[in-house]
Formats: C-alpha cells, sequence, structure tokens
C-alpha cells in the first residue's frame, strides 16, 4: 500500500471514528499532495496530472510539519495558546507519518565524526560540516536540530 493510500484509508477510518483534528488535517494533507501533483505552468502535457511517488508524498508531508512548526512559534510568541495546540494536535497527526527521527545523541555522534574527518575546529568551519551532515542525515533529523549540535560542538572548539 502506498502512502497516499494509507492516507486515503486512514481518512476514512478518522471519518467513522468522528476523530475531527484527526479528518481535518488529513483532508488538508490530501489537498496538498494534490496541489504538488499539478503539472508546473508552461508544461506541454497539461492534462497529465503527475502522480507523486512515497518521497514526494514525505516531502509534502515534510513541507506541512515544518509549517505547523513555524506557526507554533508565532502563535507561542503571539501569546495564543488555543491556536497553539491546535497547530500542535495537527502537527501529531502528520508527524505520525515521518519516518522515525534520530535522537540528539545520535546526530551528536554523526556530527563529531563528521567534523573529525573534514578538520573542522571552530564556528568558521559550519560551511564546510553542515552540507555533509546534511546528506548523511537527510529524512533521519531535523534541519534545526542537526544545525543546534553543529553548532554547539563546533563553538566549543575544544570539542
Amino acid at each position: 500500500m502506498t502512502l497516499k493510500e494509507q492516507l486515503n484509508a486512514d481518512l476514512r477510518d478518522a471519518m467513522r471514528a468522528g476523530s475531527e483534528t484527526r479528518k481535518s488535517t488529513l483532508r488538508l494533507l490530501i489537498t496538498a499532495i494534490r496541489n504538488g501533483e499539478i503539472p508546473p505552468e508552461g508544461a506541454t502535457n497539461v492534462a497529465a496530472r503527475l502522480e507523486l511517488d512515497d518521497d514526494g508524498v514525505l516531502n509534502v508531508i515534510r513541507r506541512e510539519v515544518k509549517q505547523r512548526r513555524d506557526s507554533i512559534d508565532a502563535y507561542t510568541k503571539a501569546n495564543r495558546k488555543d491556536l497553539v495546540d491546535k497547530e500542535e494536535a495537527e502537527l501529531a497527526v502528520l508527524a505520525a507519518y515521518l519516518p522515525a527521527q534520530m535522537s540528539r545523541p545520535e546526530i551528536e555522534a554523526v556530527a563529531r565524526e563528521i567534523i573529525q574527518r573534514v578538520g573542522a575546529s571552530g564556528p568558521a568551519d559550519k560551511g564546510k560540516v553542515m552540507p555533509l551532515i546534511m546528506g548523511e542525515l537527510r529524512d533521519k533529523a531535523e534541519g534545526r536540530d542537526i544545525n543546534a549540535v553543529v553548532t554547539e560542538l563546533l563553538g566549543g572548539a575544544g570539542s
């Protein structure tokens, strides 16, 4: 079963169960996926929809997760607890479809190995480390978590 098929099946289950948050979040996600399948403007065969594979669907889910996290940050700053709660509930639904993420100690171990491999010694070497670690940990860890670990490790130049 493809990820899109799984999402549609889960939407039907959420509708049967009366789970409003899950239902509305999955509807928004399925719409975002369908929008991602619309051919770009200027495409020669405009009638044919693109068909997103599981990787394409995961990219849409990641984009939606990032959007929810950004909204949570903005609503927290605006002191809107009601909207923060709504976005967090949607985030929990979306995050269930993402592959398991690495823990901070696991990210740190990979970062230390790459820092040692490239001979990075301080914050100025972050530009050498980040592309390598992002390539290696793509889909396994959040970019901001990786950035925080690398910044911390390179900030303490004695590590």
